[in-house]
């Protein structure tokens, strides 16, 4: 018998029996999955209801599971097993992980994916030389930024935890920017010209403010070192200029031909650049 992981809704409730088991109301006690005796031993899968789920590592508790959550450490003896998860018949609830220690435990920002930034509830600030230089650098790097982490975060956490981050902070912010950046660009373009390269304009600011959201995304596992697809230095995060901007209230978007850093509570348009312009702010000296 040894000490195990366990996740459950907020309010402690199992993910995979419903209302039947609290965690939280059963600290100190031992837990009984609800179908015991229900099925034949042939019947019994890890994956369902015939067991209860707890994971050795806490990153594997998001094998079926929903962020965000509360953990619990327990101990118990596994009837069934694989890579990640474990099931049991019975659980002895030791004690409840606080939500403070959740970054530590898991070893990413937790907390975080729980109240992502939202860039437009940022007041921006007056675009200056040194965030021109900031978006340049994006700019510069944009290209590799999806590859990288999604490749990145699956090495170091495992593909549970990105879908787990990436649908937690997606749901919150991800539709938002996006509806506020097209509305605030459709508002730019003449419509002759959008009607003759709209889909070519709003793929590109689609896949522009993707870029920005994918290295917020990485942003989160700061303890990622090296991160794949990118040359880069050791330790340093390759796409912290889109963050930086983002943290700040800024979200750049691209067109295809022009640069564009969004801002305030409807996103509007703060700053214009071309793509030949951009390029040559590396070459000027930061004020």
């Amino acid at each position: 018998m040894g000490y195990y992981f366990k996740a459950a809704y907020p309010n402690g409730f199992d993910f995979y029996t419903g209302k039947t088991i609290n965690y939280r109301e059963n600290i100190g006690k031992s837990v009984t999955v609800p179908s015991f005796g229900k099925y034949k031993e042939e019947q019994i899968e890890l994956c369902s209801d015939a067991v209860l789920h707890a994971s050795r590592n806490p990153n594997d508790i998001f094998i079926g599971a929903k962020i965000p959550c509360s953990v619990y450490r327990v101990k118990g003896t596994p009837i069934l097993r694989d890579s990640g998860k474990c099931g049991f018949f019975k659980l002895f609830v030791i004690e409840e992980i606080p939500q403070e220690n959740l970054d530590e435990l898991f070893g990413w920002r937790y907390s975080e994916v729980c109240n992502p930034i939202h860039p437009f509830k940022i007041t921006p600030p007056q675009i200056l030389e040194e965030h021109k230089k900031i978006l340049q650098m994006w700019a510069s790097v944009r290209a590799s930024v999806r590859a990288s982490v999604e490749a990145s975060v699956w090495a170091s956490v495992g593909a549970s935890i990105w879908d787990s981050v990436r649908a937690s902070v997606g749901d919150s912010v991800r539709a938002s920017v996006r509806a506020s950046v097209r509305a605030s660009v459709g508002t730019s373009v003449e419509a002759p010209v959008e009607a003759s390269v709209g889909a070519f304009v709003w793929a590109s600011v689609w896949a522009s403010v993707w870029d920005s959201i994918w290295a917020y995304f990485g942003s989160l596992f700061p303890k990622i070192k090296t991160w794949k697809n990118i040359k880069h230095k050791q330790g340093i995060y390759p796409f912290q200029p889109a963050v930086d901007l983002w943290k700040i209230g800024l979200v750049p978007s691209f067109d295809g031909k022009i640069w564009r850093l969004h801002g305030d509570s409807n996103a509007k348009i703060l700053f214009e650049i071309s793509k030949k312009e951009l390029n040559k702010i590396e070459n000027r000296e930061v004020k």
